[in-house]
């Protein structure tokens, strides 16, 4: 493999979707590269805010539920452990996005199983929302692990609260993380906008001041992502001054 490719694999790293071989070769350029273990160690961090951000605790009940199904439950017998890895790039179909996702996400589907879990009348509309995440999720794992995506991270003009933005020209698609953010006060929420060079276009609304969220829209030109806290319901225009800017640099 080529330095050029090699260049290419910090977000797959970061998400552990290299084959052992693959895995092996990056990490003897990681050793002498620091561009590319900045890239990795930004990766993970956003990883790992996207997890803590999304966490939704299971209801109390749970595990007194687990716990009773225990002895009605069969073992299962011994099986042999599977060589050490991070797992195939080759697998990159429906089912390994799925298995990335569970591991890049695992706050989230997380939280879907236990909303799984509710009273049988909610059970549809647990399903619903748990495919809902799980598509997310999925969309979000392809943004990552493209070749050329690239994050920034920027603090809150408050102070309080990071809000980080992915990217990829390829994919023509962003994501914005936000964590610490105050929540929106009653009758408001906070907007995405894509800048595209000072002329603001609507990118999707984060109701709160957690969470991650895919932006709406293609990149097209965009230089960077704003953030404004606007009316419940969002606004054609900014209305207010930028909570955070964020430069595609």
């Amino acid at each position: 493999m080529s330095t050029a490719d090699l260049h290419t694999l910090t977000g797959a790293y970061a998400a552990h979707a290299l084959d052992p071989a693959e895995s092996a070769e990056f990490e003897r350029h990681l050793a002498s590269c620091p561009a590319c273990a900045l890239e990795v160690t930004e990766f993970a961090a956003t990883l790992a805010r996207l997890g803590a951000a999304q966490a939704v605790v299971p209801p109390e009940a749970l595990k007194a539920r687990v716990m009773a199904a225990l002895p009605g439950v069969r073992q299962e017998g011994p099986r042999i452990a599977p060589a050490p890895g991070r797992g195939s790039r080759s697998g990159r179909g429906a089912g390994g996005w799925t298995k990335f996702a569970l591991a890049a996400c695992l706050a989230i589907a997380a939280g879907a199983g236990g909303i799984a879990v509710q009273q049988h009348q909610d059970a549809d509309r647990a399903r619903a929302r748990a495919a809902s995440v799980q598509s997310q999720a999925d969309r979000l794992a392809v943004l990552l692990t493209a070749p050329d995506a690239r994050t920034a991270t920027g603090t809150a003009a408050s102070g309080t609260g990071v809000g980080t933005v992915v990217w990829s020209r390829d994919r023509g698609q962003a994501a914005f993380l936000a964590s610490g953010m105050p929540a929106p006060a009653a009758g408001t929420t906070y907007q995405l906008w894509f800048d595209d060079s000072g002329s603001m276009r609507s990118a999707g609304l984060l109701p709160s001041g957690e969470g991650g969220v895919l932006l709406s829209g293609p990149l097209d030109g965009a230089t960077g992502v704003g953030v404004t806290l606007e009316p419940a319901g969002g606004s054609e225009h900014p209305s207010s001054a930028p909570v955070m800017l964020l430069s595609f640099t």
